[in-house]
């Protein structure tokens, strides 16, 4: 199986060296997506804004890959704070309809460019 390298205007463009997602096997594999605003790279306002903004990138990466948020199995939180939890919750809650896939969801002491939260995921293609 050869791997197709997704990649769309519509994320932000990778801050280091990896790709936007990776297709294979009928599967995607999604780069954790910043609430950086695709059209100046900045981050969203807020952690409510970054959620929103990480949400729409990973949304456009899968449908870049020809796959959307109702075909994710998996997806990793990563927050900066984990008493944020509720209201990432919350907008997250909202991008799926139906069951929701499996999730982890993690603090760390960092994420790059100081975002407040990073989502990643891997989808069905």
């Amino acid at each position: 199986m050869a791997k197709e390298v997704i990649h769309t205007d519509k994320a932000p463009a990778a801050v280091g060296p990896y790709i936007q997602a990776a297709k294979t096997g009928g599967m995607v594999y999604c780069s954790g997506q910043l609430g950086l605003i695709p059209e100046t790279g900045v981050l969203a306002e807020g952690v409510e804004a970054q959620a929103h903004q990480a949400m729409k990138n990973m949304g456009a990466v899968l449908e870049a890959a020809g796959s959307g948020y109702d075909r994710i199995v998996k997806t990793t939180i990563f927050l900066a704070d984990i008493n944020d939890f509720a209201a990432v919750n919350k907008i997250y809650e909202s991008y799926f309809t139906g069951s929701f896939p499996a999730r982890s969801c993690v603090e760390v002491s960092n994420l790059p460019k100081g975002g407040l939260v990073e989502v990643e995921c891997i989808a069905e293609a």
